[in-house]
């Protein structure tokens, strides 16, 4: 297939400029209103329901969902759908799990919800390693779409490309914060379900609008197997594995759960759930038909002769049945996709670096609204920077997978922490902290260990540990240990102050 893809393509520079207009300009509003850490992290609680689902939703669809997702399936079939089930379904955990305690419990980040009843300075150390690690794992998968694809459009080098891309992002964050970010992101939201929709329709415009006859037309090109599991997933333990991953993973996203400390109360936050899973599963129903129509229009070595991850598939396949104009559009929703889920993962950082360890550990909860300020936008600068680098670093990697590897630390790391602490009168400081770093070194360990790492990247001939996604290992014993931990010596204070806790998760800090 011949392809403008590493052609200036001056129709997508058109759509970038007026979406980094529009969004800049929509900054500077922002920046007038940002005045104290409250409007920067969290638009000072004054998000509606709606508004949050969007934001959440746009938080939520990345580079691994679009660009990831539908090149997963052009080149490997069916097992692309695995991640598009395991991420809607964790869904329903956050709902009736996560979100109403969270907001009633915590201010800026999920260790606020943690440090409730336990110590202070141990838990919020210990949750800032999980939280940063989960962080710079999903922005190497955001860093990666975002360089190949401004290097496809601008024909710019890929090194260029990723800079450029962590310098705008910037902007968003330094100058705007949460409002900002939150508004970019229900616009990306718009503009991305919009986009995937349209691109799906003029797809199946060849195929007699009958996604049947799509399925079939895979089928004859490239076999009966294209339709069944096991091409990308063969193993039934690493499909379950992957499956933790991706499900409970979602409820332990730094950056999403801080999405709902912007929303004024508990129902709002519910709501808002409500709302993101709905876009949501719409969304991820449009992408499993992009990646059948890409192998099918596109073809697969078309695929990965521009992109050997196959992250080019729905560009290529915009081009194919809507022409450059078409190409430049989808593009530009793309790098709108990007650049809201970088700010969004870059401010939750930010949070966890200024709000957790500075304000809390360092300054011992006595730093002023000034200083707080100013310690967020220096630590909004150094994660901008380490998500440049490892842009650079991780080149070539498909971003969908890389995702699948923050997500399953984010369950091991984030989640057992969050739900012990929230749910078991018995845990304890010392329990909270084992369980948090032994979630993330055994989830770090083993995918050094693991396929992925010890044989794609180290090139040793086999793997010390066989499974690509540790989850099924890291996850319980991320639990286990902090429940064995906890058992070792109680902690009165934590246990005396359960009742309170529990009764603010419930109703409120006004209860």
């Amino acid at each position: 297939m011949n392809t403008s893809l590493g052609q200036p393509n001056f129709i997508a520079i058109g759509f970038f400029v007026v979406f980094i207009s529009m969004t800049l300009g929509i900054t500077w509003y922002a920046a007038r209103k940002t005045k104290t850490t409250s409007e920067f992290f969290t638009a000072g609680g004054g998000i509606s329901a709606a508004q949050n689902g969007f934001a959440l939703a746009g938080d939520f669809m990345s580079a691994a969902s679009f660009l990831g997702i539908a090149g997963l399936v052009a080149t490997s079939g069916f097992d692309g759908l695995i991640y598009s089930v395991g991420w809607l379904v964790g869904w329903p955990i956050v709902t009736f799990l996560v979100a109403e305690p969270l907001r009633n419990l915590g201010r800026f980040t999920f260790a606020d919800v943690v440090a409730a009843r336990l110590q202070q300075k141990p838990v919020r150390i210990a949750s800032s390693i999980g939280t940063l690690t989960v962080i710079s794992f999903y922005l190497i998968a955001q860093m990666v779409g975002a360089g190949n694809l401004v290097r496809m459009l601008f024909g710019i080098p890929y090194e260029g490309a990723v800079v450029a891309v962590g310098a705008v992002m910037l902007i968003y964050v330094l100058f705007g914060g949460m409002i900002a970010t939150t508004w970019v992101q229900i616009i990306k939201a718009i503009l991305l379900l919009g986009g995937a929709t349209l691109l799906a329709v003029l797809s199946l415009a060849r195929f007699g609008f009958n996604p049947l006859a799509l399925f079939d037309a895979a089928a004859q090109k490239y076999g009966a197997e294209v339709l069944a599991p096991g091409k990308l997933v063969s193993s039934p333990i690493e499909a379950v594995s992957l499956g933790l991953a991706l499900m409970f993973g979602t409820a332990g996203l730094p950056h999403i759960l801080m999405r709902f400390y912007t929303v004024p109360d508990a129902r709002a936050a519910r709501k808002s759930v409500v709302y993101a899973t709905g876009l949501i599963g719409a969304f991820y129903l449009v992408t499993f038909i992009l990646g059948f129509a890409a192998s099918v229009i596109v073809g697969r070595d078309a695929i990965k002769a521009v992109d050997a991850g196959g992250n080019m598939a729905a560009p290529l396949l915009a081009e194919a049945v809507g022409g450059t104009p078409f190409l430049g559009f989808i593009s530009a929703v793309a790098f709108a996709t990007i650049l809201a889920v970088v700010a969004g993962l870059t401010l939750s950082g930010a949070a966890a670096l200024a709000h957790d360890l500075w304000t809390h550990v360092v300054r011992n909860g006595k730093a002023d609204e000034r200083e707080q300020m100013r310690v967020a936008r220096v630590s909004s600068a150094v994660l901008g920077v380490v998500a440049v680098v490892q842009g650079l670093v991780f080149k070539g990697q498909n971003v969908a997978f890389m995702v699948g590897l923050a997500f399953a630390i984010a369950a091991s790391a984030n989640l057992p922490v969050l739900l012990l602490s929230m749910l078991w009168k018995r845990f304890t400081t010392r329990g909270a902290v084992a369980s948090v770093v032994t979630g993330t070194l055994s989830s770090l360990i083993l995918i050094t260990l693991s396929p992925t790492i010890w044989v794609d990247v180290l090139k040793h001939s086999e793997a010390i540990f066989p499974l690509k996604n540790p989850a099924i290992v890291s996850m319980p014993l991320s639990f286990l240990i902090g429940i064995l931990v906890s058992y070792t010596a109680r902690e009165p204070a934590a246990e005396a102050q359960f009742a309170e806790v529990t009764r603010k998760m419930e109703l409120g800090s006004r209860a």
